[in-house]
């Protein structure tokens, strides 16, 4: 079964109040196996436009990654963070399939 992701790209605008998310979302992130394959970092946007931070979070299953979000637990964390950021949050299906030879 392909793992789950959630791609994150992120624009914060107070990083004080944007901590009061990352706290909360930790459980629900624990719960359903969230695993940070990328939290911050350098970067180069080298085409289309980005955002300051990035983030990708692998979970066991597309399933889980769903589930996650839409999880009480993480339902809350958005409401804390919904003023002090603006956000794109992809949930995609990995690919276990042939890889290019």
């Amino acid at each position: 079964m392909p793992k789950g992701y959630w791609i994150v790209r992120v624009d914060i605008s107070n990083a004080t109040q944007y901590q009061q998310y990352i706290a909360a979302n930790a459980e629900p992130l624990a719960h359903y196996g969230g695993r940070f394959l990328v939290r911050g970092g350098t970067f180069e946007a080298l085409e289309g436009e980005s955002r300051l931070r990035n983030a990708v979070i692998e979970f066991p299953s597309y399933q889980a990654a769903l589930d996650c979000w839409n999880s009480p637990g993480y339902q809350h964390a958005i409401t804390l963070r919904k003023e002090v950021c603006t956000i794109d949050l992809v949930v995609i299906e990995g690919y276990d399939g042939p890889q290019p030879a």
